[in-house]
């Protein structure tokens, strides 16, 4: 199909505006994904006790984090979904960077040594690793997976 645009120089002037803001608009909408964090393996603090991964562990669980620095935690156990939310934002410490996870409500999925809102989990290319073992919690390893984004 054809468009024939008779038209000032003014209205020219807006029509490509709204062109152009067209699309960005259409170019952004496409970093709207949010990276998924799945996780893989759970190990407990008593000696000799392998880890367990894939239907072996207590849970399953993901993270989703999203460009604009929210997220949602998403947990499946005993054929229960339950799923929260917050922001996040990285943390550049001397040994490493780290996610600072800070849940909008106070609930039981928050893995934490400080008992507070908030989660740290240690982060490189492909691995999250949750410091709430550091304070005998459970190891949890969480890898990056693919996630199928329909908007």
């Amino acid at each position: 199909m054809c468009l024939t645009i008779n038209a000032t120089q003014g209205h020219m002037k807006n029509f490509k505006l709204l062109v152009l803001f067209s699309l960005i608009s259409c170019a952004s909408d496409g970093n709207l994904c949010p990276e998924k964090w799945q996780l893989v393996k759970m190990t407990g603090n008593v000696a000799g006790v392998p880890p367990s991964t894939g239907s072996n562990m207590g849970w399953q669980e993901c993270y989703l984090l999203y460009p604009d620095n929210t997220f949602k935690k998403i947990r499946e156990q005993n054929n229960q979904t339950t799923e929260v939310d917050g922001s996040y934002k990285e943390l550049p410490l001397s040994d490493g960077v780290y996610l600072e996870l800070v849940f909008k409500n106070d609930n039981n999925l928050i893995g934490s040594c400080s008992g507070d809102k908030k989660e740290l989990l240690k982060k490189s290319t492909d691995q999250l690793i949750s410091t709430w073992w550091n304070c005998d919690g459970p190891g949890l390893f969480y890898e990056k997976t693919h996630f199928d984004c329909v908007q």
